[in-house]
């Protein structure tokens, strides 16, 4: 079964690799989507897949790159869209 969830990721997660190590664990986990940072500081990425493995991801967030200090992940059910891999965006 496929979910796709919205997350939104708060914390020291700018400038500290959290893009890059999360279109890496995401092309592991073969999901698609994107991630793009967020004016405001935060980090923001869109994950569709088998649900087991979307939730591992989700996981994997809350502790994100070595020298991230992640303080909140919040997911909320998102729109299926037919992306084509996993992606990173401009900063929005």
């Amino acid at each position: 079964m496929s979910k796709v969830l919205h997350a939104a990721i708060k914390g020291r997660v700018q400038g500290v690799g959290y893009r890059a190590w999360t279109l890496g664990r995401a092309r592991e986990l073969g999901l698609l989507g994107w991630v793009r940072n967020r004016r405001d500081g935060s980090v923001e990425a869109v994950f569709k897949g088998d649900d087991d493995k979307v939730v591992r991801m989700l996981e994997d967030c809350r502790r994100g790159p070595r020298s991230a200090v992640v303080s909140e992940v919040v997911a909320t059910a998102a729109p299926d869209e037919s992306w084509p891999d996993f992606s990173v965006r401009p900063t929005a």
